[in-house]
């Protein structure tokens, strides 16, 4: 493999941005991009490397577009013989099949609240290869003894939270805090500027207590449906390892979704004695 390619995939993995490798696995005949030839589409639709040029690489970049949205790439075949039906506007005369994949950019979680969830999950992220940071007001709860794989710890304030993080950094943010006041103003500056998932835990009354205090505050019924409560997928979990581990098994349905689906969630689904609720309709 060219060694810009590689260089650039791990900086795109690096810097968490999706990106699709395009690669020629199979060719016949006369073709321009041989066996293995590499391109790199980004998400602004930029490029490195080649499949070939002219017709079939902008055939494949469109398709690599198409992967960047949908999530999802593929196996195409082409034929590069202009006389053939179906054939691409060229005169090589052979074919190729090309795999279009779709890398989508590794998980970054912030962690506010440092307590036992938050722990268990940080046993869990590392061997996944996913990042985290965590947050907490209490210095005591977030010391490099609690949480020694995180790339931050920081003592912040709830309602200052996305002014010490930069929420362009994070795709998911699990509010596990420990006192209602403080999840409340987490929560409220997380809806306001942090454009992906949220996740919640709190019992059924803590819960709508908090989305109480919200909506006196003016945050609309549409802003409350974005946040996740309960979190993870509904596996009957208790203590805080299992938590941990129905989170990431939530996280990685997401990432590699498949037709085998998990059931609807049950209402009366919960993580334990936590008196779960359904999502906020």
């Amino acid at each position: 493999m060219d060694r810009r390619i590689a260089r650039e995939m791990l900086r795109l993995l690096e810097a968490r941005q999706p990106f699709v490798r395009a690669s020629v696995v199979r060719a016949t005949g006369s073709v321009p991009g041989k066996l293995g030839a590499t391109m790199i589409v980004r998400s602004d639709g930029s490029t490195l490397g080649t499949v070939g040029g002219a017709a079939l690489e902008e055939k494949v970049k469109a398709l690599a577009a198409e992967a960047i949205e949908n999530e999802r790439g593929g196996l195409h075949h082409f034929d590069l013989q202009a006389w053939t039906p179906g054939g691409l506007p060229s005169l090589c005369g052979g074919t190729v099949e090309i795999a279009v994949e779709y890398v989508p950019s590794h998980p970054n979680l912030l962690l506010w609240g440092g307590g036992h969830v938050a722990q268990a999950l940080a046993q869990i992220l590392p061997t996944l290869e996913y990042d985290y940071s965590v947050a907490d007001d209490r210095p005591e709860w977030v010391s490099a003894d609690r949480f020694p794989s995180a790339d931050r710890r920081e003592v912040v304030a709830p309602e200052r939270l996305w002014d010490v993080f930069d929420p362009a950094e994070f795709t998911h943010v699990y509010l596990l805090g420990y006192d209602a006041a403080k999840d409340v103003e987490a929560l409220a500056v997380s809806i306001e500027r942090f454009p992906n998932q949220i996740g919640l835990i709190a019992s059924a009354s803590k819960r709508e207590h908090m989305y109480g205090r919200l909506r006196a505050r003016g945050v609309g019924r549409e802003a409350l449906a974005r946040v996740r409560s309960p979190v993870g997928l509904a596996i009957g979990s208790e203590s805080p390892p299992e938590i941990a581990v129905s989170i990431v098994a939530e996280i990685i349905r997401e990432r590699h979704p498949t037709t085998l689906r998990t059931p609807p969630r049950d209402a009366g689904a919960s993580h334990g004695t936590q008196d779960a609720v359904p999502r906020a309709p």
